[in-house]
């Protein structure tokens, strides 16, 4: 039985949704709006009659004001499809405290997930480090929750990170515009990583970054001489923390602050998570303010 998801996490994010803010593509009936024009639902504007139109969309009120003929528009609502695009890199499985990054990454992956399907969308899953591991097709079936969290459960340590070349693939992959998630530490060069997420936004997709970190790596609280070993490639360090605390923290600020930024000018969601704070109290959180944003 898969555990990813507690019966209380699932009470507390029932009643949320997380809605594309952007117009959004899908193949059948949903809630979220259409760029296709079509003659049902919801009225969206006026064009001029052409030779071939029916004219059973004539809007006859007025042509009897103006004396020409004018068809009705409407925008169809339909699904959104997601892509849900989970780091598995080595540095992912970091943890300095009871959960590490990548198993706090599997929470929020299965919660979003429940949250997708639950409004009928379809979500599709992408396993990644320095390539795509595995990946799953947005479905909008129950038994794809299934599936996705059974992909989850079976994911080992990756290797090292090159999340920019995976995403580009993705990008270029991707047919219909939609709603990319991508859950990460983002620990990979920060120029590339920010030209993959342009790249979404380049074909229209809409994007939002949930970075998860361990509160050692925003604090670097570490008292006394201690052995640092990089879980990528093995390279062991000898140091003296309180003599290199001010520069690392310096770092990481302006790394957090330049993500964040650039994200800002992009028009994309960038969500700082830090495993200290309980997954489902900080998506939550989120999504209220997501829904009074937009």
């Amino acid at each position: 039985m898969n555990t990813l998801l507690l019966p209380e996490h699932l009470q507390k994010l029932r009643n949320l949704e997380l809605i594309a803010r952007q117009v959004v593509e899908g193949f059948i009936t949903g809630r979220h709006r259409s760029p296709y024009h079509g003659f049902s639902v919801e009225f969206a504007e006026h064009r001029q009659y052409m030779p071939g139109d029916s004219v059973r969309h004539i809007d006859w009120k007025v042509y009897g004001k103006t004396q020409r003929y004018y068809i009705k528009q409407f925008e169809e609502d339909t699904n959104l499809k997601s892509w849900i695009l989970l780091d598995t890199s080595a540095s992912m499985f970091y943890g300095s405290g009871s959960i590490t990054k990548f198993t706090y990454a599997s929470y929020l992956a299965a919660a979003l997930t429940y949250l997708m399907l639950k409004q009928r969308d379809a979500v599709g899953l992408m396993l990644f480090d320095n390539q795509i591991r595995e990946q799953l097709a947005p479905r909008s079936v129950w038994s794809w929750f299934y599936q996705i969290l059974d992909k989850i459960d079976q994911v080992t340590p990756g290797t090292t990170t090159d999340l920019s070349a995976s995403l580009h693939n993705l990008a270029e992959s991707i047919k219909r515009r939609g709603l990319i998630i991508l859950i990460s530490d983002l620990f990979d060069d920060d120029e590339k990583l920010l030209s993959a997420l342009r790249h979404f936004r380049h074909r229209k997709h809409e994007v939002i970054v949930f970075q998860v970190l361990d509160p050692q790596e925003t604090a670097f609280d570490f008292r006394r001489e201690t052995k640092f070993r990089d879980l990528e490639t093995g390279e062991l360090l000898n140091t003296q923390p309180l003599h290199i605390r001010d520069d690392v923290l310096q770092a990481v600020g302006d790394f957090i602050r330049n993500f964040q930024q650039n994200c800002r000018e992009h028009r994309i969601d960038h969500v700082l998570m830090d495993t200290n704070t309980p997954f489902d109290q900080a998506l939550y959180q989120y999504l209220l303010k997501r829904g009074r944003l937009y």
